[in-house]
């Protein structure tokens, strides 16, 4: 499969016979322009949203007719399986930003989870759930999500292969939250990679959890 970062909480997860997964696309130039991360341009099948935010939800521009996920449950579509965790925003069991929905995705027989805007380590039945997860998005900016030290706490819990981090400050995105060098300090097996892509099929991952990080 391919995985391609368009920024923020946004990639493309597409399978060996092109199937493609968006996962919560923001809108370009919200929060008064805030977000300035380019427009996304493809056409993905399917598209999932942990919550109702326009940095994560925005699928007014998309083209061709995915079909939206935004719910908790278990889905397949197109011999991809998808499960919704639900879980919170914050600290206080929603009550301070609301719901989240953890995605694991089953694609090209690599398990994958996306985070979301989650707020607060794992419980262990949500640990249990997501047990034996191949590649992790997870959030590492802190003050809207958990933080890089929490991160690295949720890191630990799930012990995934590939470490993805996502939503944290960079140049073209203004909101008051760390940059990603947080995360990695201390980290081993830090891979910086010189584009916005990767590849990753069962045979080649590693044999050492690592993380990534997109240009």
């Amino acid at each position: 499969m391919k995985i391609k970062w368009f920024g923020h909480s946004a990639f493309a997860i597409t399978s060996a016979v092109g199937k493609t997964i968006l996962t919560d696309p923001y809108e370009p130039g919200g929060y008064n322009g805030a977000v300035g991360y380019s427009p996304i341009s493809i056409s993905p099948d399917i598209v999932t949203i942990s919550h109702d935010h326009s940095d994560h939800n925005y699928t007014k521009t998309l083209k061709g007719n995915p079909r939206i996920i935004n719910q908790k449950g278990e889905y397949e579509i197109s011999g991809i399986k998808i499960k919704g965790i639900p879980v919170y925003h914050d600290t206080k069991q929603g009550k301070e930003r609301g719901n989240n929905i953890i995605f694991v995705y089953e694609v090209d027989g690599i398990r994958l989870a996306h985070l979301g805007d989650l707020g607060h380590t794992l419980y262990q039945k949500e640990i249990d759930t997501l047990g034996g997860l191949d590649i992790l998005f997870v959030p590492v900016g802190g003050y809207f999500t958990i933080d890089e030290k929490q991160a690295t706490e949720v890191v630990r819990q799930l012990k995934p292969m590939v470490t993805i981090p996502m939503h944290y400050k960079t140049s073209v995105l203004n909101f008051p939250i760390a940059e990603v060098d947080k995360f990695l300090a201390g980290k081993k097996n830090i891979k910086r990679l010189s584009s916005s892509e990767t590849s990753v099929s069962k045979e080649t991952l590693p044999s050492e959890p690592e993380v990534r990080v997109f240009l």
